[in-house]
C-alpha cells in the first residue's frame, strides 16, 4: 500500500524534432514510487485524496495506471504544475501544490488509508508536493497504528513529516542528505556526519535507515549490522528527479515479496540509477531493474570486501 494523500496533475512541454509535445499525468512522489513498485511486478494499492476539476483529471488518468486505487473526494482541490522541457531542461512555468486538506477528509483519508494498510505487507508513507497540504501528524499515526499491528512501514519524508513518522515508529526510513541537511540533522554532508544522523533517527524510532547522496553511493544503517555504502552501477544522466522515489520503491517491493534487507538495498539502488537515464518518472522494466541489481555493491563503511 502506498499513502499518497495529495498527488499532482503534472504538465510537460517537450521537444521531439520538429514537434512540441505536451503529456498529462498523474504525479507527486506517492504516485511515481507506486508506478516501479507496479513496474516491478508487486501488486500495489495506492490511497489517495482529490478534490475539484484538477482532482477529476487526476483521477481519470489514474485509471491507465496498473495499479489499484483508492480515492477520497476532498473538499478542496488538488494541486498541479506545468513544466517546459523543449530546451533540454526543466524550467517550472507555474504551479500549485493545491489547498490544505480539511480535518473531515484526513479523517476519511486515514480511515481508508489504515484500511489498506492492515491488509498489505507493506505499506509505505509517501508526501505531499508542499506541508502545508496535509497534517503531519496523519503520518505519526499510520505509523504508528500499522507497526502495532504487525505492518513493515517504509518511509521516505522530509521536515515535519519526517519527525512525525519517528514518533510513530517504522521499519524503513529513505531520507536525502539534501533533507537532512535542510532539516538540521546533519552538521555537513560528510558520510561520517550522514551516519551520525542516521544512528540518531535510529535512536528516535526508524529500525533501518537508507540515505541517498545524489550521485554518490547510498549509505545504509541496517537495523542489524553495520553501516554499508550502497554503489549503484554507473549510467548516463537524463533526469535526475525521481531517482530517491525510485530506490524506495525498489525497497519496498522486495519486502512485500519476502524479500531480506540485503536484496532489498540492491534492487532499490538499481530502480533509482534505472530511473535517471529515463524523463518518465517512477518508470523503468523489472528485467532492467533486475540485471542492475546484480551490479550493485554494498561495502562496509570501514571498509572491506563488497558482497558480491
Amino acid at each position: 500500500m502506498v499513502f499518497a494523500p495529495a498527488p499532482l496533475l503534472t504538465v510537460t512541454i517537450e521537444q521531439q524534432g520538429e514537434a512540441t509535445e505536451l503529456h498529462l499525468h498523474p504525479g507527486g512522489q506517492g504516485v511515481w514510487q507506486t508506478r516501479m513498485i507496479a513496474a516491478l511486478g508487486v501488486p500495489v494499492t495506492m490511497c489517495v485524496g482529490l478534490g475539484g476539476e484538477v482532482g477529476d483529471a487526476v483521477r481519470k488518468l489514474l485509471d491507465d495506471e496498473d495499479v489499484t486505487v483508492r480515492v477520497v473526494r476532498r473538499e478542496s482541490g488538488t494541486g498541479w504544475y506545468v513544466h517546459d522541457r523543449r530546451d533540454g531542461e526543466r524550467t517550472e512555468i507555474a504551479e500549485h501544490p493545491g489547498a490544505p486538506m480539511v480535518r473531515h477528509d484526513i479523517d476519511e483519508l486515514y480511515t481508508v488509508t489504515l484500511t489498506e494498510g492492515l491488509r498489505a505487507p507493506v505499506s509505505v508513507l509517501s508526501g505531499p508536493a508542499d506541508p502545508q497540504v496535509v497534517d503531519p501528524d496523519i503520518y505519526r499515526r499510520l505509523a504508528a497504528d500499522l507497526s502495532a499491528n504487525g505492518g513493515t512501514v517504509v518511509a521516505d519524508l522530509s521536515g515535519p513529516y519526517l519527525e512525525a513518522v519517528l514518533d510513530g515508529g517504522v521499519s524503513v526510513l529513505k531520507v536525502s542528505h539534501e533533507e537532512l541537511l535542510d532539516d538540521g540533522l546533519a552538521k555537513d554532508d560528510s558520510v561520517e556526519a550522514l551516519r551520525d544522523a542516521g544512528r540518531r533517527c535510529q535512536e528516535r524510532g526508524a529500525r533501518t535507515v537508507l540515505i541517498s547522496r545524489a550521485g554518490e553511493p547510498a549509505l545504509a544503517l541496517p537495523e542489524d549490522g553495520e553501516a554499508l555504502l550502497v554503489h549503484a552501477p554507473p549510467l548516463e544522466l537524463a533526469d535526475h528527479r525521481g531517482a530517491g522515489d525510485s530506490m524506495t520503491a525498489g525497497v519496498a517491493a522486495v519486502l512485500a515479496r519476502g524479500g531480506d534487507m540485503r536484496e532489498a538495498l540492491h534492487v532499490g539502488a538499481a530502480a533509482g540509477a534505472l530511473n535517471v537515464t529515463r524523463h518518465g518518472l517512477g518508470t523503468g522494466r523489472a528485467e532492467a531493474v533486475r540485471e542492475l541489481a546484480g551490479r550493485v555493491r554494498l561495502t562496509p563503511l570501514d571498509g572491506g570486501d563488497d558482497d558480491g
